[in-house]
């Protein structure tokens, strides 16, 4: 299991994802979910990812392969004229790699299932933010759909729903993506530090602020004690039940 989040804000999007992979509560490991490809002033392109990681990890390893030999590809990752042709291109390529993997029956194919969240900008063009689904097809983010989320997001997702701003700022959004990880890491096991976090600002072309939070970071401490701290306090506020 994984949880990772894409927000689209009017001054661009924020990026946030856990890497834990687990195959058994005995076998745990660290794996980047978080891709990137940038050509300044041409291209900003970042990818999530959630599901299989088999499946994860081909999708990305073609990816890079189609730019090495674009004649396998064309046009490749580094070549699509927009987001939404990008989005087709990684939904094909999930595709692809799903049905390849599996033998074809529903039941092998869910277990090889993988989805994405895309997003960025590329010159000419609007920055948008897609959810690719693993049979290929996907939607876009909107304004009355403004972030998207893969993997364990039930436990994150109230502090999204009540507090984002599509106003607010690259600061105030790291701040609300940490409460809602620190929600979903302390309710299930399957999601875990490090964290990795991306600003992409909107028409920057251009790779923004990116940190890894790890377990010891005092950011990130500072954010989740805070947030214990203002629960129980809300808590403690409340009227005390009566009985008539």
């Amino acid at each position: 299991m994984t949880y990772c989040v894409g927000l689209r804000l009017d001054r661009g999007l924020v990026f946030m994802a856990d890497t834990r992979t687990n195959a058994g509560v005995d076998n745990i490991s660290t794996v980047r979910k978080m891709y990137t490809w940038c050509k300044p002033g041409d291209r900003l392109i970042t990818l999530l990812s959630a599901g299989n990681l088999a499946t994860t990890q081909t999708v990305v390893g073609l990816l890079e392969e189609h730019m090495k030999a674009a004649g396998e590809r064309n046009p490749h990752i580094m070549e699509v004229p927009s987001m939404f042709q990008a989005a087709r291109l990684i939904g094909d390529t999930v595709r692809e790699v799903i049905k390849t993997a599996s033998d074809g029956g529903a039941q092998s194919e869910a277990a090889f299932g993988a989805t994405f969240i895309l997003g960025g900008q590329i010159a000419g063009g609007e920055t948008r933010m897609f959810l690719i689904y693993p049979e290929g097809n996907f939607i876009e983010a909107t304004d009355d759909s403004p972030f998207f989320q893969i993997g364990e997001h039930k436990y994150g997702k109230p502090i999204l729903v009540r507090a984002l701003d599509p106003d607010m700022s690259f600061e105030m959004a790291a701040k609300l993506l940490c409460v809602s990880f620190d929600s979903t890491l302390k309710s299930n096991l399957s999601v875990g530090l490090p964290l990795d976090l991306q600003f992409y600002g909107r028409d920057s072309l251009d790779k923004g602020y990116e940190k890894r939070f790890e377990a010891s970071d005092p950011y990130y401490k500072a954010i989740s004690d805070g947030w214990s701290d203002a629960l129980r306090a809300a808590f403690d506020s409340l009227p005390d039940f009566k009985r008539d």
